[in-house]
């Protein structure tokens, strides 16, 4: 790292340390961290593997950025095998951000400016770096970007597994889940064979593993949607806990050079195109950075969005349908929806959702797009694929009425796609949800203003790395 005084005059100021997972899910929501830890005074620099390493002008002002060597074959990178790409990650990097801190640490000996390096926040995956703090004397949290409903399904894992809940089988499906309301059992994870169970398992323990001796845990979420659950953690853990979310509404406007923080181009023309539409008109439909679809569920939302005669906006990213790098829609379906249709690659989502011609949003329910849906009050339409985003569905369509679900019986329809869409959009269930989403948003915004409860949860969290 830079000498003190090379630092953008953050001389004296505390250092902390921050290593987000490569995945675009995780990345955004650890550099908003960044920015709101650096806008309350701490110095700040991102650590990152070369591999997916963001551009540098994508980070918050005054944030550092360095990398560290990963050494993975791109072919892992590539896969969908998150486990063992997560585990090639925390054995390959623990030597390189030991070695990185440790110099940091000599550094500050050498400099003496009364700064240093304060702690290290890491994303809860990487237990390795977590352990290298540790073992260096640095205090070490932990950051779940998901929700602390998640959280608590990986502390209860190896109990789930116990009672039989998981691995996920047919026959119990729609089994309530004991002490996770509302949760049923296929909102755990989608079905998979014993190896990949195992795998998965193993991961989570590494994990819950790590966070239990970190020095606090800090959560993406707010208290008045999940306070039971982060006191459930609190109690679990018996470590600090900070519900500090959603960090989107708690760090600084972004400049347009950190608007680019996403690893995909974004398409800002459609900005303009929603400018030409009616407010509350258009569905927006993203599935996210990560999610594939097969290509016969790719045509059967692509003729439901047809099928509704609502204008839409369609994210179809590159490798959204599995083993294709791009996608090609019939040209009937595009001479059918012209004017009314606008495919593009990728999207600024944050401004999207802010747009006045937003009415509803078709989403895979990934947690940054939840919380992002929820903080403009746009109501969602679920979709979830996999992994958090089943239960994070939930949550929004049962526990928060925020959103209606896509019934999907054997495999997904168009039918199922237009009923969705007209219940939220057109139907009286759908009133209900707006009315429900716009209290949501006003919650929301008590949490994240000065003396809200994630406002505070943030001070106390700068406070505790300021006293490390």
């Amino acid at each position: 790292m830079a000498p003190a005084s090379d630092r953008n005059g953050h001389e004296g100021r505390r250092r902390v340390l921050l290593l987000p997972l490569p995945y675009h899910g995780h990345i955004n929501p650890m550099l908003r961290l960044a920015a709101a830890l650096h806008d309350r005074g701490l110095a700040v620099t991102v650590v990152h593997t070369e591999t997916r390493a963001p551009d540098r002008r994508s980070l918050p002002a005054g944030c550092e950025l360095v990398t560290v060597p990963d050494g993975l074959p791109p072919e892992l990178a590539a896969s969908g095998d998150i486990p063992s790409f997560v585990f090639a990650l925390n054995r390959n990097c623990a030597a390189p951000f030991r070695d990185l801190l440790a110099g940091a640490l000599r550094q500050e000996e050498e400099e003496e400016d009364g700064g240093g390096v304060a702690c290290v926040v890491a994303d809860v995956d990487w237990f390795a770096p977590l352990a290298a703090a540790r073992e260096l004397g640095v205090p070490a949290l932990a950051l779940m970007t998901s929700s602390a409903a998640r959280f608590r399904v990986y502390l209860a894992y190896p109990r789930l597994c116990e009672k039989g809940y998981l691995p996920v089988q047919e026959s119990n499906l729609d089994m309530p889940v004991d002490k996770h309301p509302p949760l049923l059992v296929r909102d755990l994870h989608i079905m998979m064979d014993t190896s990949r169970h195992v795998a998965y398992a193993s991961l989570l323990a590494h994990i819950v593993a790590g966070v239990r001796q970190s020095s606090g845990l800090i959560l993406n979420t707010f208290n008045a949607i999940e306070r039971t659950d982060v006191e459930q953690i609190r109690r679990d853990t018996a470590i600090p806990v900070f519900p500090v979310g959603p960090l989107h509404m708690l760090s600084p406007p972004a400049t347009v050079a950190t608007q680019k923080s996403s690893l995909l181009l974004e398409d800002r023309s459609c900005l303009e195109w929603l400018n030409t539409q009616l407010p509350g008109s258009v569905l927006f439909v993203s599935f996210g950075t990560l999610v594939s679809i097969d290509a016969d569920e790719l045509l059967e939302v692509a003729w439901g969005l047809a099928a509704s005669n609502r204008p839409f906006l369609w994210v179809v990213r590159p490798r959204l349908v599995r083993g294709r790098d791009s996608v090609e829609l019939p040209s009937e379906l595009l001479e059918e929806t012209r004017g009314r249709g606008r495919i593009i690659r990728w999207a600024p989502q944050e401004e999207v959702l802010s747009h006045p011609a937003i009415g509803a949003f078709l989403t895979h329910c990934g947690w940054n797009s939840t919380l992002e849906s929820i903080s403009r009050t746009v109501p969602m339409i679920c979709k979830p694929c996999g992994g958090d985003q089943l239960g994070t569905a939930r949550y929004v369509c049962d526990m928060w009425k925020v959103g209606v679900r896509v019934e999907v019986e054997d495999k997904l329809t168009r039918g199922g796609i237009q009923a969705a869409i007209e219940r939220l959009m057109d139907g009286i269930e759908g009133g209900v949800v707006r009315d429900r989403m716009r209290e949501m948003g006003d919650v929301v915004s008590k949490c994240t203003t000065k003396g809200g409860s994630s406002d505070l949860a943030l001070q106390d969290l700068v406070d505790f790395i300021k006293s490390s």
